[in-house]
């Protein structure tokens, strides 16, 4: 396989699943899409109007997801953990039927939309890919919370960090090379709330199909899910799931290093819309050497969940 040509599936695949946050089935279906074509998000339950490009500028809304909407005001939401999972995998290129405004939550991580899309066998075409290089540092802060992207030679680097009162989750910190590192566990991680959180999420509309089956739910220096933790650090790996996602919605690759302190959808949107005021801020590359130090793919990806 080449890594550095565009990438779509082979096959069309389907899924289903309830939605977080309003709590519907929703149905799912991935199909191939041709090169330089991008995501693009279709909601098939509509018949005009349907088509949501998962672009920084069309995010609407980042409270406890990351919601996108067209000229319409036709929106797709919760898009991050299957936007990671297309990230992860290499893909540029697909289309993602939907029959409703939301992506089901499956387990509250990527895993299971990474083994569906491996399932379906990857297209590789002969167009080379699109990175985008970012040439500035570049910081979005909000009181405490901050996250800033500065220049990397050819890699992406994300060092994220949590701060919790509470002593379950309390301070955790990871860093990882997107590209070169195995990152099943941030794969794998779940979302997670405060048990005290829950009611006032709920009375805001949000969460009504929160279960233990999608989400770590921690109360006090008890965690709920009897199965525990995936990983030691799964809150923190979950928060680099999405953030990794997030990016994902400038429509490239990204080549930089990302430092972050109590981030999340919001912060991450707000810094993309920063480096992209200035053209000076970054330059958009395509990739077409013979021989790199690595993929700009994350291959331990395919191995170690396939």
């Amino acid at each position: 396989m080449s890594y550095l040509t565009q990438k779509t599936i082979k096959n069309k695949v389907s899924f289903s699943g309830v939605a977080l946050h309003s709590g519907l089935n929703v149905n799912v279906s991935l199909t191939p899409a041709e090169p330089n074509s991008g995501i693009i998000f279709k909601r098939v339950d509509l018949d005009k109007n349907n088509l949501v490009y998962p672009n920084f500028m069309n995010v609407t809304n980042t409270s406890l997801n990351t919601t996108v909407e067209n000229e319409f005001g036709v929106r797709i939401s919760t898009i991050e953990h299957l936007m990671c999972a297309l990230f992860g995998l290499g893909i540029d290129n697909v289309i993602v039927e939907i029959d409703n405004d939301e992506v089901p939550i499956l387990d509250g991580s990527a895993k299971i939309f990474i083994k569906k899309i491996i399932s379906a066998g990857i297209e590789v075409s002969n167009e080379p890919i699109k990175i985008i290089k970012i040439k500035k540092e570049i910081e979005f802060s909000d009181g405490k919370r901050f996250i800033l992207i500065k220049p990397s030679t050819l890699s992406l680097d994300i060092d994220f960090e949590l701060n919790y009162h509470n002593p379950i989750i309390g301070n955790q910190r990871n860093k990882v090379k997107v590209f070169e590192d195995d990152l099943t566990d941030i794969y794998n991680s779940r979302t997670f709330c405060l048990f005290e959180d829950i009611e006032l999420i709920k009375k805001n509309g949000l969460a009504k199909g929160g279960s233990l089956e999608n989400a770590i739910v921690v109360k006090d220096k008890e965690i709920l899910n009897p199965e525990g933790l995936r990983n030691k650090k799964e809150f923190v790996n979950h928060k680099i799931l999405d953030c990794i996602g997030d990016l994902y919605t400038s429509g490239y690759r990204i080549i930089a290093s990302i430092k972050c302190s109590r981030g999340g959808h919001y912060l991450t949107n707000q810094l993309l819309r920063k480096v992209f005021q200035n053209k000076e801020n970054f330059s958009i590359l395509e990739i077409k050497e013979k021989s790199l130090p690595h993929t700009l793919i994350n291959r331990n990806l395919l191995r170690s969940i396939a």
